[in-house]
């Protein structure tokens, strides 16, 4: 790092980092300082002062509240229901017309289009999961029972967990989806399973299996009443939630039997692999793959408004209204109950207080496609953080790098 030129202190000039250099008188009166006769005394310090993303923001969770208009804030059950009616007539119409068609070139353009609006309605119940969907409680369970039970998600059992990562997020050891991997733990991991964690495309299949499994270094999973993801007195509402799931997965079953197990591969399960891939490209992005390194924090450096500024906002092109602007992304962490078609407001509103903690995505064009190179970048490089600190970046494993730069260097 380059350094600067003046600390106090009688022993002369010693340089400073420049993030901590402060701008001092020329000679203030309790300071002698004792200059080689050869160097000419400057006229003024400049101060330059480099922001560093690890450390806590000048500003308060309140101040970016207040920042946000009120009516920002209010929940429209007959306009969230209206995004969903508009969801599923799409789906089913989608799913009529390439049944109908039946052809070679119209089957990809169905799974592209179907599994997108999968993972739509993934995130209408997902709002419902955070009760921005409505103020009533039972509308935004039954609503979120019935689309992500649709699609293959144990509403609950996903809910509860999500609700802790939204809780830790930006916390090495306590987030729930897409944390790091400290250094032991990842040293730990066979080479087979350090490839597919880090290597496109498996990483974007890896939901189906988080839901079963979660992640390396947790137990437990989301059908699970008795898992460590729950508290007790959520036991009925896990049980609910999977009865749910298998009531789905009957449906399916005898669906294929009616059907034939390839029309319900084209139909339904290669679209649900599309979703899935939706899920984890855009769930990873939230949270990686940035141009500059972001911090994830441990122990007293940690807090909810830290952490939440780790994350990241990203521009989708013409997905973004279809997918109910889920890019839009840092606002959402910080005040979940803000209902999704207020976020992009709320995020202009806010971007005063923000200041630099504010990350202004790229913009994309009609499909992100751009978001590609950022996803391989992070893949590439950010594979584990230090055991030890309390303010982390992600290190790089030169062993299964694809990039020359960081076979040779350890970032």
């Amino acid at each position: 790092m380059a350094r600067l030129l003046l600390s106090g202190g009688g022993g002369g000039l010693t340089p400073l980092p420049l993030r901590r250099a402060i701008a001092l008188p020329l000679f203030p009166t309790p300071l002698r300082l004792r200059l080689p006769l050869r160097v000419a005394a400057p006229t003024r310090l400049v101060t330059v002062e480099d922001f560093d993303p690890g450390a806590a923001p000048p500003f308060g969770l309140a101040d970016i509240r207040a920042a946000i208009p009120k009516h920002c804030w209010v929940k429209d059950p007959w306009r969230s229901m209206g995004y969903v009616l508009r969801d599923v007539v799409v789906v089913l119409a989608l799913a009529a017309a390439a049944a109908r068609l039946d052809t070679f070139l119209a089957w990809p353009l169905y799974w592209a289009a179907q599994g997108t609006m999968f993972w739509a309605l993934f995130v209408l119940g997902h709002d419902c999961g955070h009760g921005s969907f409505s103020n009533n409680p039972r509308l935004n369970s039954l609503v979120g029972h019935i689309l992500h039970s649709s699609i293959l998600v144990p509403y609950h059992g996903w809910r509860i967990s999500h609700r802790t990562h939204h809780q830790n997020h930006g916390h090495v050891d306590n987030d729930e989806s897409w944390h790091p991997l400290p250094e032991r733990l990842y040293r730990s991991l066979n080479s087979a399973t350090r490839m597919l964690r880090f290597t496109i495309p498996f990483p974007m299949l890896a939901y189906p299996f988080y839901l079963w499994a979660r992640s390396p270094g947790k137990s437990g999973s989301h059908f699970d009443p008795s898992s460590d993801l729950f508290q007790p007195n959520e036991k009925n509402d896990v049980l609910t939630s999977t009865a749910c799931w298998v009531a789905m997965a009957t449906l399916l079953a005898a669906l294929t039997f009616l059907m034939g197990p390839l029309q319900m591969l084209k139909l339904y399960f290669v679209p649900y692999w599309i979703f899935v891939m939706w899920l984890d490209f855009v769930t990873y992005l939230h949270h990686h793959g940035h141009n500059d390194k972001l911090p994830w924090y441990r122990g007293k450096e940690w807090s909810y408004l830290r952490g939440g500024l780790t994350t990241l906002d990203r521009d989708y092109g013409w997905i973004n209204n279809i997918h109910h602007d889920i890019g839009t992304h840092v606002i959402h962490h910080l005040f979940p109950q803000i209902p999704h078609y207020n976020l992009i407001e709320a995020t202009e509103a806010a971007k005063g207080v923000l200041g630099k903690y504010y990350r202004e995505p790229d913009k994309s064009g009609p499909f992100p496609f751009h978001l590609f190179g950022a996803l391989s970048r992070s893949l590439n490089r950010d594979h584990y953080v230090s055991d030890t600190g309390d303010v982390v970046y992600y290190q790089t494993d030169p062993s299964i790098s694809l990039s020359p730069t960081t076979r040779t260097t350890n970032n």
